[in-house]
């Protein structure tokens, strides 16, 4: 009985542990059919994956302004890259520039703390070593209007007008991409509210080359009587979302939900400290700064579009981020030299105290007889 009882859990592991390496296997080779800022679609039999992603939304009322940065890795040669935009939009090359300037005015603050008693990282205990916390082809076919096509850098650009999500599917056919089902879906959602697209074929540089590495940041204006940032099309994400989203305008901003996600966190909050380069001149009519982070575990629970409005007040906020240091007396600490002076007092006070005892006098003996 028990050999029959150490096989059947032995069968029973073995098995779990094959269908977890298969779920990982097959998260390493799935294409990748979204991202945070629209939907990424390879080439038929290969792959590409978003590793990174940033995105600035500038708006001033009446103009909304988006300038995207990807990092890209898998075997795909080429990509199409599909963007759902409210209105019209104008497309040019981004200042990669920028999002080094906003990384920078967003950094946390880092501050000393000190502390008297040793904490985890501290003699005598052990140090803790974990981590801490911190995005083409011929004529169009019917129901789809090409309403501009240029040439930015490696990127072949198209703007698409689409009264149905099949013409589009026909469109990306004659250039070369098979769009999933699961996409077609999601996209019937703008087609409804008479959105257009943004359609970028993705090349290398180089012949032959898979797509790798940050591509160059694309710039896109169009109308909007709202800041709107599209998320629906990361329900089809495979794997957990993460979106960091840097918001230019008059005031603080806020999202006005969670669409399916985590709690949105602002991670930064302010007026724009900066008076040369790209990020001061995006800033030219908008200058207070709102950085957002938000976790999307479940993508298929991501319920429509990010909406953004003015937040109840424009408090500044910055991250700080505490470096811990014991508190030490000539390199030697505190908390040491306090426990062996206490020590040394506790000693000094028994001796004398044994040295007085020994040093009193007898009291005499008086006996009855």
């Amino acid at each position: 009985m028990g050999r029959f009882l150490r096989k059947w859990v032995r069968g029973r592991v073995l098995a779990v542990v094959l269908a977890l390496l298969g779920i990982q296997l097959g998260s390493l080779i799935a294409p990748a059919y979204a991202c945070g800022c629209g939907a990424m679609i390879p080439g038929a039999r290969e792959n590409v994956g978003v590793g990174r992603e940033e995105s600035v939304v500038r708006w001033d009322g009446r103009r909304e302004q988006v300038v995207m940065s990807l990092t890209v890795d898998g075997d795909a040669e080429k990509a199409a890259w599909i963007m759902p935009v409210p209105h019209r939009a104008t497309v040019k090359l981004g200042d990669p520039e920028l999002f080094t300037q906003l990384r920078a005015a967003t950094a946390p603050v880092h501050r000393d703390r000190y502390h008297f008693w040793p904490d985890g990282g501290d003699w005598p205990f052990a140090a803790d070593d974990s981590a801490a916390a911190a995005p083409p082809g011929a004529g169009a076919p019917r129901g789809v209007g090409v309403v501009g096509r240029q040439k930015l850098g490696p990127f072949d650009v198209a703007r698409l007008t689409a009264t149905d999500p099949a013409a589009l599917d026909d469109w990306l056919h004659d250039n070369g991409f098979v769009m999933p089902p699961r996409l077609q879906d999601a996209l019937q959602p703008y087609v409804s509210k008479h959105w257009e697209y943004v359609a970028v074929r993705l090349a290398p540089d180089t012949a032959g080359a898979p797509l790798n590495g940050t591509l160059d940041p694309l710039h896109l204006t169009f109308a909007s009587a709202r800041p709107v940032y599209p998320m629906r099309l990361s329900r089809l994400a495979r794997t957990p979302q993460s979106l960091g989203l840097y918001v230019l305008a008059a005031h603080r901003m806020q999202t006005r939900s969670a669409i399916g996600g985590e709690r949105p966190r602002v991670t930064y909050a302010g007026r724009v400290d900066t008076s040369r380069g790209p990020l001061a001149d995006l800033a030219k009519g908008a200058p207070y700064l709102t950085a957002i982070g938000q976790e999307f575990p479940l993508p298929s629970s991501i319920s429509g579009d990010h909406e953004l409005r003015r937040a109840p007040s424009d408090a500044p906020y910055q991250q700080v981020v505490y470096e811990d240091h014991l508190r030490t007396v000539a390199g030697i600490p505190a908390w040491l030299l306090t426990v062996v002076g206490a020590l040394a007092l506790l000693v000094t006070a028994v001796v004398l105290f044994a040295v007085r005892r020994s040093r009193s006098p007898e009291p005499a003996h008086t006996g009855v007889r």
